[in-house]
């Protein structure tokens, strides 16, 4: 008997209001995935823009070896940007905002910032590229990246921490 019930509630716990945005926004990162490969031949991914960015201001050669590939890193993260700033603003009406202090939000971006350092990536770049290429070393990241994140939310919920 499909579809299970508890199936079905815990489907309508997690998406009360539907998945169609999750696949729309799925189609849409994956068409950009391909569209970025297709005339580059790199595979994309947001972490390598700050260090893409850093050769505008400096010579280190961990820096330049990003020079040849800075323009199209750049558009495609000002494009994440104000893609989700289109979106907010047509389907929801206002630009995202959030509860978080800034402090935290400061934290947590340096925190990822070194995880990305340390996982050679960003879940962009396993989760899409490495895992669409069949790469066992972004499935083990993309493994690892998700399971940190569901235990740090439990025990941040566990200890009641708001933003």
């Amino acid at each position: 008997m499909f579809p299970d019930p508890i199936v079905l509630s815990l489907f309508e716990q997690f998406f009360p209001e539907g998945i169609a945005r999750y696949a729309i926004g799925g189609l849409f990162v994956g068409l950009g995935t391909a569209v970025i490969y297709a005339a580059t031949a790199i595979a994309p991914g947001a972490s390598t823009f700050l260090e893409s960015t850093l050769t505008f201001v400096s010579d280190r050669s961990r820096f330049q070896q990003y020079r040849a590939t800075r323009d199209w890193r750049i558009v495609f993260t000002v494009g994440i940007v104000l893609g989700a700033a289109v979106y907010a603003l047509i389907w929801q009406g206002e630009v995202w905002t959030t509860d978080v202090q800034p402090w935290r939000l400061l934290a947590g971006g340096i925190l990822v910032g070194i995880g990305t350092r340390i996982g050679k990536g960003c879940t962009s770049g396993h989760g899409v590229c490495g895992i669409g290429s069949r790469s066992k070393t972004s499935l083990v990241g993309v493994i690892t990246f998700l399971g940190v994140a569901i235990a740090t939310a439990q025990v941040v919920m566990a200890l009641g921490v708001s933003p």
